[in-house]
C-alpha cells in the first residue's frame, strides 16, 4: 500500500526516490518495510499489473535507474488497501505479548527489574519523537498529518510505561500470579499439574 501511494503521489519516480522517502520516514522500523526489498517489490508490482516502468535510463558509471507510474489497477488497488487499513481495526504483534504470557518462568525480581527497563526504552523512544515533533526538519520539511502520527506513537509509549510501571510494583508485592480462588500457598507448579489433570479428565 505504501509504495503504491508514494509512486501515485511521486510519480513519475525513480525507485531510488521511493526508498529515500521511506526511509526518511523510518517505515523501516513501523512499518515493516525493508530497504532491501523495495526495488524487488517495485519490480514485482510492475509485473502484476499495478505499476509500470515508463523509462530507464543510465548517467555515467551509476547503476540503471528505472522510473515508474502507476496504472488504473493500481489506484484501485492502492484505494481498496487504504480504505481497509482506515476502517478495520489491526492488532500489533509484540512478540513481548508471548514472553510476558510465561512471566512466572522468571524470578520475581528479574521481571520487575525487565518491566521497569522496558519502560525506560519506551521513555526514552516517547523523549526522541517529542524531539522529532518540534524539530525543524519536521515543521518544515513534513506535511502536518506526519506530526499526529508521531503524537499517536508518543501516547502509546506513554501508554505502556505506566501499565509497565503498574505491573512491576504488583511483582514486587507479591500478588499472586494463580487464578483467582485457588489457595494462595498452592505453587504454581501445583496449579500446572491440576490444569494437566482437568485436561486429561475432559478428553477421555
Amino acid at each position: 500500500m505504501m509504495i503504491l501511494g508514494l509512486v501515485r503521489w511521486m510519480q513519475p519516480v525513480h525507485g531510488y526516490d521511493v526508498r529515500r522517502e521511506l526511509l526518511s520516514w523510518n517505515a523501516d522500523k513501523w512499518a515493516n518495510i525493508q530497504p532491501g526489498s523495495i526495488y524487488h517489490a517495485l519490480r514485482k508490482l510492475t509485473e502484476e499489473g499495478l505499476l509500470r516502468a515508463v523509462a530507464t535510463e543510465q548517467v555515467g558509471g551509476r547503476p540503471a535507474r528505472t522510473t515508474y507510474e502507476i496504472t488504473e489497477k493500481g489506484a484501485d488497488e492502492f484505494e481498496s488497501l487504504l480504505r481497509g487499513l482506515w476502517w478495520q481495526l489491526h492488532e500489533p504483534t509484540d512478540p513481548f505479548t508471548a514472553a510476558f504470557s510465561f512471566l512466572p518462568a522468571l524470578p520475581r525480581e528479574e521481571a520487575a527489574a525487565a518491566l521497569r527497563n522496558r519502560a525506560m526504552l519506551l521513555r526514552a523512544g516517547a523523549e526522541s519523537m517529542r524531539a522529532a515533533m518540534d524539530s525543524e526538519w519536521m515543521r518544515t520539511t513534513r506535511p502536518v498529518h506526519v506530526s499526529w502520527i508521531f503524537e499517536l506513537w508518543s501516547a502509546r509509549s506513554e501508554a505502556e510505561v505506566a501499565w509497565c510501571e503498574r505491573i512491576a510494583e504488583r511483582i514486587e508485592s507479591g500478588v499472586s500470579y494463580l487464578p483467582a480462588g485457588l489457595p494462595a500457598k498452592e505453587s504454581w507448579v501445583e496449579w500446572q499439574q491440576r490444569t494437566a489433570d482437568s485436561d486429561d479428565s475432559s478428553t477421555q
